[in-house]
């Protein structure tokens, strides 16, 4: 299979071509040249006003719902989703059924997934059944392919138990992943607590509840000399105590979500249930502060939280609503469109580099004789989100109908490709 790109801006701040516009072109999943014009003849040839190309995002917290849920998401409609979304590799949730907690799952996950547009990679789980009692199978798991651990939508509460998962994956070099909340903290808490709580007559979650698991975690991440990734961080005070972890040497990252980008508590005066996440929308203060963040570095990557919702999930009351929503295909156009002083340097760093980087995945890099792994999208092309666009099996976005700016077209993943609007 022969693919040629024509005269496309490389966004690659690891290359010796980045920022430059060229042809390229790609020969069984292999870039065989890359100059300011290949007359190669093509299988395939993509042509497209303002295309740029980068190397391929990788997502660090998604949930395919497969095996157990397929009703909501399989790992098939879950990998075309991120390879539209532009991603060419994405780690999945332990949160199935049974749950990812030894290498059988694993094995069942990576199998799956050979054929698939997207390199899905399973979360292993920290806890038997993801229950916060009684360390899983971790070493088994790493051997066979598991990267980072957590207990995906069950954030570990036990710190003695979240102590010795630290220490463990220390023997092989793993990431421990957490969503920082603290559950015993207004457990029946619906959204931010807040003026707009009060106002809505809705049980608030205090930001508090995220801030005591983040002071907690850095202090365990220190003692025991380990990796620790903070996903989902939505508070000004949070990401404040990240910093100062980060500058006193410690291994601490931190991912953000599109949606605490994109909203904040003052979005639920309509009581749309695809708002209803966890941790919840915050305060328009610490919305404003993530996206400052983002844009000055203080957040290493972006992560979707992709959790998709069947209709029955979505569509009741507020409070009986499942929390989540869908996000690989939007991300790109959520940042472009509410941080649109990013670059493409950012966005890439974001996106690619700092992921792999922080999970100990090999480097992307767009150059002759690599692996074609990349993203290809439209900065400046603005679309609006259909239903009918949505690969994924459930629709639970507050996207729809919604003008966005910056269009991906799709991905390509060594030779699985995926080209879409175009």
């Amino acid at each position: 299979m022969k693919l040629l790109i024509k005269q496309a801006t490389i966004a690659d701040p690891q290359s010796s071509f980045h920022r430059s516009r060229k042809d390229i072109f790609i020969e069984n999943g292999i870039i065989k040249a890359i100059a300011d014009r290949i007359d190669q003849p093509a299988d395939e040839t993509i042509s497209v006003q303002g295309l740029s190309v980068s190397p391929g995002w990788m997502d660090c917290f998604s949930h395919f719902c497969d095996p157990g849920f397929e009703h909501r998401e399989t790992l098939a409609s879950g990998a075309e989703a991120a390879a539209r979304g532009g991603f060419t590799t994405v780690f999945t949730l332990p949160n199935t059924k049974p749950v990812v907690d030894s290498k059988a799952p694993v094995e069942y996950v990576l199998q799956q997934s050979k054929y698939l547009p997207t390199d899905i990679i399973p979360i292993g789980a920290i806890t038997k059944n993801t229950e916060g009692k009684e360390l899983a199978e971790m070493y088994d798991m790493h051997n066979s392919g598991a990267i980072a651990f957590s207990d995906g939508l069950h954030p570990l509460q036990s710190a003695g138990i979240l102590l010795k998962a630290l220490q463990y994956v220390r023997a092989f070099d793993g990431v421990i992943i957490q969503v920082p909340i603290d559950k015993s903290i207004a457990p029946h808490g619906l959204m931010h607590e807040g003026i707009v709580s009060t106002r809505l007559g809705l049980p608030g979650s205090p930001v508090m509840a995220e801030e005591l698991i983040v002071a907690r975690d850095i202090k365990l991440a220190r003692y025991a000399e380990s990796k620790l990734h903070f996903t989902g961080v939505s508070s000004k005070k949070s990401l404040e105590y990240i910093q100062r972890a980060k500058d006193s040497g410690l291994h601490i990252t931190c991912s953000v979500t599109p949606y605490h980008l994109a909203f904040c508590d003052e979005d639920l005066m309509s009581y749309d249930t695809n708002l209803k996440v966890n941790p919840p929308l915050r305060s328009r203060e610490d919305m404003l502060y993530l996206r400052k963040a983002v844009a000055d570095g203080l957040v290493d990557c972006i992560a979707t939280h992709h959790l998709p919702q069947d209709w029955d999930g979505k569509t009741c009351e507020f409070e009986y609503a499942k929390p989540g929503m869908i996000g690989l295909q939007t991300c790109y156009s959520v940042l472009n469109t509410v941080i649109p002083a990013l670059t493409d340097d950012q966005l890439v760093q974001l996106l690619s580099i700092a992921p792999r980087r922080i999970f100990g995945l090999k480097p992307s890099i767009i150059a002759e004789g690599a692996t074609a792994n990349l993203s290809l999208f439209i900065p400046e092309a603005s679309y609006t989100l259909k239903k009918e666009m949505l690969a994924s099996k459930s629709h639970n976005s507050p996207f729809l109908d919604t003008a966005l700016r910056g269009q991906v077209i799709g991905s390509i993943n060594g030779s699985k490709k995926t080209l879409y609007g175009i």
